[in-house]
């Protein structure tokens, strides 16, 4: 097999391990819809606890266990920073899965890419190009109309774009890999979760172990979690950066999908301009990024 062959076949089992990534997170609605008969307080705990379940036997199978033990102290710290800002947005998007604001949660997503620029210009005084300047601004711009349409800011969204983005911004300066990463990020918040457990079943609110099915469905989160990540991680060294950053766009897309057709969220014309707007500013984002990727000298192996 040549070498061109062996690389477009990996580019080819790429896009199609991304597309199976972003897929999953944009089905996440279906399944934590299922899971009403819980409070969202729960729904998070079981999450943190049985994705700490499935990701410690999975690197145990591995025999990757040591990379957990080897971590320094500054590791553990942005494990912690990491932990938090994932804690959060997961228990958001709980939140707004389980009381049907599907949509201001994908527009959450949609907005991430912008809120990552962002972070860049405030944190590390990143400089930012014409077209980047003009998303920002149509993203600003974006966010207002909808702030007048919901009659607040859309708070979901612009929580789930910030914790978000912030654990990117701290995974990629971690020394873990995606699931001894995750591993850790589960220690950190386990003592958490196991409070809120113990807090739920001394009360009698815990709907963990009132039925085979209920308990079944909360450990399914764990699985559920690991599996697009996985995906994610197979992904990401055999695809362009510009492919991913297409890919990611499935999810916020199917998520709105799910709740426009199948919750029937309300879509006021002022909502779409909103979204139009967004959309626009990540056009002309995507369109930058891809015309500087395609400019971008080709390295010559020595």
């Amino acid at each position: 097999m040549s070498e061109n062959h062996r690389g477009s076949a990996g580019r080819d089992a790429g896009v199609a391990f991304g597309a199976g990534a972003y897929f999953l997170w944009g089905a996440f609605p279906a399944f934590f819809g299922l899971l009403t008969f819980a409070s969202p307080v729960e729904v998070l705990a079981s999450r943190i606890l049985w994705t700490l379940v499935v990701s410690m036997l999975a690197l145990l199978v591995a025999g990757r266990m040591r990379e957990l033990w080897r971590a320094g102290g500054r590791t553990w710290r942005l494990a912690a920073v990491a932990s938090l800002a994932i804690s959060l947005n997961w228990g958001v998007y709980v939140y707004a899965i389980m009381s049907e604001q599907v949509v201001e949660a994908a527009l959450g997503y949609f907005i991430n890419p912008l809120v990552t620029v962002a972070f860049g210009v405030i944190i590390f005084r990143e400089k930012l190009r014409r077209m980047q300047w003009v998303a920002l601004g149509l993203g600003a711009v974006a966010v207002i109309v909808l702030t007048v349409d919901y009659g607040r800011p859309p708070w979901i969204a612009l929580v789930l774009a910030c914790t978000f983005a912030t654990y990117g911004l701290v995974k990629k300066v971690i020394r873990l890999e995606a699931l001894p990463g995750l591993a850790a990020e589960g220690i950190v918040a386990a003592p958490f979760a196991v409070a809120i457990m113990v807090v739920l079943a001394v009360t009698g609110n815990a709907s963990f172990g009132s039925s085979w099915s209920h308990s079944a469905l909360l450990m399914v989160t764990g699985p559920v979690t690991l599996v697009p990540l996985i995906l994610f991680a197979l992904a990401a060294p055999r695809v362009p950066l510009s492919t991913m950053g297409l890919l990611q766009y499935l999810t916020p897309a199917l998520q709105m999908a799910w709740g426009v057709l199948v919750v029937h969220e309300a879509m006021p014309p002022s909502r779409w301009a909103g979204f139009a707007l967004i959309w626009l500013a990540l056009a002309v984002f995507t369109g930058d990024a891809l015309r500087r990727s395609r400019r971008a000298p080709v390295a010559i192996p020595d």
